[in-house]
């Protein structure tokens, strides 16, 4: 077992973490910008709503096929290539996506792109794990997380607007960011010993290990649920929800996303703080709670005011999930080992419910209504509590 860590770098995030942090941001302001205008540009050649849906999808099959490949390029490269060259394949991907003329270009596209954010993210996760002294994972991750809510509230905004322009623009746009951030990671870390230094590191934490440990075995049940709801539903759904059923413009849908992303950042960085001093699982238990109740909430709104209430709830919610979840893995893994599989089938649970979500969601709607796809998906959250109130808790405290 390693020495623990001294005390001022037990209180203190490493540079290096910050500096992900606001590549986080960089690269979170240009999802942002395309999650408003994807299934709108997908509908406009003239396809139904499931299969609008299914583009949303292809980015989650993508990355989940991928992800084990992900994962043995860490092991073999390490982190920091892997992170950059992962963000240039969906900056070309996404650019590309501009110039789409058929639905199958889109859908391809946006499957190429899936296959670069895996990398990107299990590579970046795993750098924050191994540069992140284990009393401040919680705090780490909700920083983590903020970065990419914010650019999240400030990116449905301006690909609001920019859809009023043009519907392709946000694609060009996002391309562009995703540049930016590679540029600023490339810049900031080239030099790092530290990050070197995790490039290097081993032994390697097996997924079967993790695999016996209840909190684990726990975080990729509620991931596969967050995956569902949040990455898949919430994206897919909420912009036709707006626009068909209260029947506000397209544009309307950048503002709806911000809000949801507001709640988030409301909450990410108290969650993380207060995960380090609570233990993650009762953090966890809330956030679900909270999460579902509100995606069932919103499927029965009829107002414009009671829809953004529900959506702020919904956020909330799923910023106090986030932080927690996200610290049981790490302290699963621990800082001194590399588990590039453990966190890579940790995202192939998400990017399942991010899969499935859209397609089943989409089909309830073409079938029933759009009140009965968000309750499915709601109460599929909370069912995630029946796996974390057997787990034993993750977080180990200092004596």
């Amino acid at each position: 077992m390693s020495a623990a860590p001294a005390t001022a770098a037990a209180r203190t995030l490493p540079r290096e973490v910050w500096v992900l942090v606001v590549a986080n941001f960089v690269i979170a302001i240009g999802f942002g910008l395309v999650a408003p205008a994807l299934p709108t540009f997908a509908r406009g050649f003239d396809v139904s709503v499931t299969a609008a849906s299914v583009v949303i999808s292809a980015f989650a099959v993508a990355r989940l096929a991928f992800a084990p490949v992900g994962g043995r390029l860490v092991t073999r490269l390490g982190e920091r290539r892997v992170y950059l060259w992962g963000l240039l394949i969906v900056a070309v991907s996404t650019g590309a996506c501009a110039f789409a003329t058929e639905y199958w270009h889109l859908l391809v596209f946006r499957a190429l792109g899936g296959t670069g954010s895996t990398m990107f993210t299990v590579s970046g996760v795993g750098l924050l794990i191994h540069l992140t002294p284990p009393t401040l994972r919680g705090r780490a991750s909700g920083l983590w997380g903020t970065s990419f809510l914010l650019g999240n509230v400030a990116g449905p905004l301006v690909g609001g607007s920019l859809i009023t322009i043009s519907v392709r623009a946000p694609f060009l746009v996002y391309a562009v960011s995703l540049l930016v951030a590679i540029a600023f990671v490339w810049l900031l870390l080239r030099r790092s010993t530290l990050v070197a230094h995790g490039d290097d590191r081993g032994p390697t934490f097996p997924l079967r290990a993790a695999l016996r440990v209840s909190g684990y075995r726990a975080a990729l049940v509620s991931s596969f649920a967050n995956g569902w709801a949040v990455f898949g539903v919430r994206v897919s759904l909420m912009p036709l929800f707006i626009v068909e059923v209260l029947e506000r413009d397209g544009a309307f849908a950048g503002t709806a996303l911000s809000v949801f992303a507001a709640g988030n950042v409301v909450m990410l960085v108290v969650s993380g703080r207060l995960s380090d001093r609570w233990g993650r699982k009762p953090l966890v238990l809330i956030g679900l709670v909270v999460s579902g109740g509100a995606m069932v909430w919103l499927g029965f709104t009829t107002t414009v005011p009671e829809f953004l209430l529900a959506t702020v709830v919904a956020g909330l919610g799923t910023g106090v999930l986030t932080p927690p979840q996200q610290a049981a893995v790490a302290d699963v893994i621990g800082t001194g080992a590399r588990g590039g599989q453990v966190l890579a089938t940790f995202q192939m649970a998400a990017d399942v419910g991010a899969i499935l979500g859209p397609v089943v969601a989409g089909l309830l709607v073409d079938a029933f209504s759009y009140r009965l796809a968000f309750a499915a998906s709601g109460f599929l959250v909370v069912a995630a509590v029946l796996a974390w109130l057997p787990a034993r808790e993750t977080m180990v405290r200092s004596t």
